[in-house]
C-alpha cells in the first residue's frame, strides 16, 4: 500500500459473511446446551473469541435476536434466550392455533411436485435420525422444523410463513434445551402421516393430526433449569 492508498473497507456481503458464521457458531453452542438460557454474549468477547470488529459481532447477535434464540436488553446487552414454562405454552398455544389453517390451505394448494419435496425432506430427516453426536442433532432438529416451515411455503400465506419462521426458530430452542428425550421429539412418523393426509386431500384429519403432532411435542418438554458453562468455555468445547 503506497502513502496515499487507503485501506479498502470491507463489503456488505463479506462483513455478512463473517457475521452469519459467527451466527452459526453460536447458535451450535446454544442448541448444544454448551450455552445455558441467560448466559451474557458482549459484542467485546464475541468480536474477540471470532477475531472481528464489535460491528460484525453485533451483526451476529442481532441474526440471533431475530430468531428468538437471544434477547436484548437495553443498557444491559444480550443474552441467550431464557425461556420460561409460560413462553413456552404460549408458543406452542399459537402453533395450535396457527399450524391446522396452515395445514388445510396446503391442502387446497399442493402439487405433486410439492409431495416429491416433502418426501425427499423426510427421507433426509429419516438419514439425521440414524447418526449420532451433536452435529447430527442440530441437522435432525433444523430438518423436522423445516417440514412445518416447508408446510407454511406451500400455504401461500406470507404473514402465516414470517409467524411461522418465528414460531420453528422458538420451538427449535425450547425443544433443544428441555426436549427430555434428547431429540427433536417431533415425530417422524407423524410427519409422513400428515403429509399423506395432505396428499389425499383430508384436511380434517390432517389438520385434526397436526394438533396431535404439536401435543406430541409438547409433553415432550422438561423445562427445569441446566447448568451451563460461560461463553469462551462453551465455544471452546465444541
Amino acid at each position: 500500500m503506497t502513502l496515499f492508498e487507503k485501506p479498502v473497507p470491507q463489503s456488505d456481503s463479506v462483513i455478512e459473511d463473517r457475521a452469519m458464521a459467527i451466527r452459526e457458531s453460536l447458535r451450535n453452542a446454544i442448541i448444544d446446551r454448551r450455552l445455558a438460557p441467560g448466559t451474557k454474549l458482549s459484542e467485546a468477547e464475541v468480536g474477540s473469541l471470532f477475531d472481528v470488529s464489535r460491528t460484525v459481532a453485533r451483526a451476529a447477535l442481532q441474526m440471533l435476536t431475530f430468531e428468538g434464540l437471544v434477547k436484548t436488553e437495553r443498557n444491559r446487552g444480550a443474552f441467550v434466550s431464557n425461556p420460561s414454562p409460560e413462553e413456552a405454552r404460549q408458543i406452542f398455544a399459537s402453533r395450535r392455533l396457527i399450524e391446522p389453517g396452515i395445514v388445510a390451505a396446503a391442502v387446497e394448494r399442493i402439487t405433486p411436485e410439492d409431495i416429491s419435496r416433502f418426501r425427499e425432506q423426510l427421507r433426509e430427516e429419516e438419514r439425521y435420525m440414524t447418526e449420532r453426536g451433536p452435529a447430527a442433532r442440530r441437522a435432525e432438529i433444523k430438518a423436522s422444523g423445516d417440514f412445518h416451515l416447508m408446510l407454511a411455503s406451500v400455504a401461500g400465506n406470507a404473514i402465516l410463513q414470517r409467524f411461522m419462521d418465528e414460531l420453528v426458530a422458538r420451538s427449535s430452542l425450547v425443544i433443544a434445551l428441555y426436549g427430555r428425550s434428547g431429540i427433536s421429539s417431533c415425530g417422524h412418523s407423524e410427519h409422513f402421516a400428515i403429509l399423506d393426509l395432505i396428499e389425499s386431500g383430508d384436511a380434517k384429519r390432517a389438520s385434526d393430526l397436526m394438533l396431535h403432532h404439536i401435543d406430541h411435542i409438547e409433553a415432550d418438554l422438561d423445562l427445569e433449569p441446566r447448568e451451563g458453562r460461560g461463553l469462551r468455555d462453551a465455544l471452546l468445547s465444541s
